[in-house]
C-alpha cells in the first residue's frame, strides 16, 4: 500500500451515524471502509458489538458517540455509556460537550463531565474525541474548551457532530489548533467532501476527519497515485442479527 494513500486514508473516520440507515446500509458501509482501510468506523453504539467483529484482524478502529448528538445526557449516563461501548469493543470515543452547560458558562460541571469520560477511556487504554459543536458557541467559549481539554489530557478536540447548524470551518480549525496543547490533535468533522477538502484541513493540522463521502474522497487519490480502483461486495441481510 502507498504510504501517501495511506497517510490520506488513517485520517478518516468513517461515519454511519444517520439513524434511519438500514442493517444492509450499516454493513455495506463498513465493508467499504475495510476496503479503504481508513483509520476508524464511527457508528451508532448498539451496532458497536457487531462492528467489533467486523473489524477484528484489521487495522480499522471501531469508534462510536457518547451523548451524541446533542450532549445532553448526564455525566452518568455518559460514563455508563462509555463504559458500555469499550466493553463491546470500542476503541475510540467522540463524546459530545454539555452544550447548554458551555453556553451558560458552568465551567466546573463541564470540566467534570469531559473528566468522567476521559477517564473511563483512558482506565482501558482507549481515547476520546471531545466534540464542541462549534456552530452553537463563540470563540471564548471554543479556547476555553481547547484549554479544558489540553488539561485533561482529551486525545482529540474535535468540531462538530454533523447534526448541527455548520460543521467544520477553516477558521475554527486554525484557533483549535493554536490554542490546544500539542499532545491533543484535532478532528474535522461536516463539509469535508472530496480529496481538495481533505488536503486543506491536513494543511492546517488536522489529524481525523469525520466523513461520510469516503469513496469520493479516496477514489480520486487512488487514481492519481496509480492504485487499482477497489470493489466492494455487497452486503447481505444474512451478514448481520442486528
Amino acid at each position: 500500500m502507498s504510504q501517501q494513500y495511506n497517510d490520506f486514508a488513517k485520517m478518516i473516520d468513517h461515519a454511519l451515524l444517520t439513524p434511519n440507515m438500514t442493517s444492509e446500509e450499516i454493513e455495506a458501509g463498513v465493508k467499504m471502509a475495510l476496503a479503504y482501510d481508513v483509520a476508524s468506523v464511527c457508528i451508532m453504539p448498539f451496532y458497536v458489538p457487531r462492528l467489533a467483529e467486523m473489524l477484528a484482524g484489521s487495522t480499522v478502529k471501531t469508534s462510536t458517540v457518547i451523548g451524541f448528538p446533542h450532549g445532553a445526557n448526564t455525566t452518568e449516563v455518559k460514563r455508563a455509556e462509555a463504559l458500555k461501548a469499550i466493553a463491546d469493543g470500542c476503541e475510540e470515543l467522540d463524546m459530545v460537550v454539555n452544550i447548554s452547560s458551555v453556553v451558560s458558562g458552568k465551567w466546573d460541571y463541564v470540566r467534570s463531565d469531559i473528566a468522567a469520560v476521559i477517564e473511563v477511556a483512558h482506565e482501558a487504554g482507549q481515547k476520546v474525541k471531545v466534540i464542541f459543536e462549534n456552530c452553537y458557541l463563540n470563540n471564548e467559549q471554543k479556547i476555553r474548551l481547547c484549554e479544558i481539554c489540553s488539561e485533561l489530557n482529551a486525545d482529540w478536540v474535535k468540531t462538530s457532530t454533523g447534526f448541527g447548524s455548520n460543521g467544520a470551518t477553516h477558521e475554527d480549525l486554525r484557533l483549535m489548533r493554536k490554542h490546544s496543547a500539542e499532545h491533543v490533535q484535532v478532528k474535522a468533522a461536516g463539509g469535508v467532501r472530496d480529496l481538495e477538502g481533505l488536503r486543506a484541513v491536513r494543511e492546517l493540522g488536522v489529524t481525523r476527519c469525520g466523513a461520510s463521502r469516503t469513496q469520493a474522497i479516496l477514489d480520486p487519490l487512488r487514481e492519481e497515485l496509480g492504485l487499482p480502483a477497489i470493489s466492494i461486495a455487497t452486503a447481505s441481510p444474512a451478514d448481520s442479527s442486528y
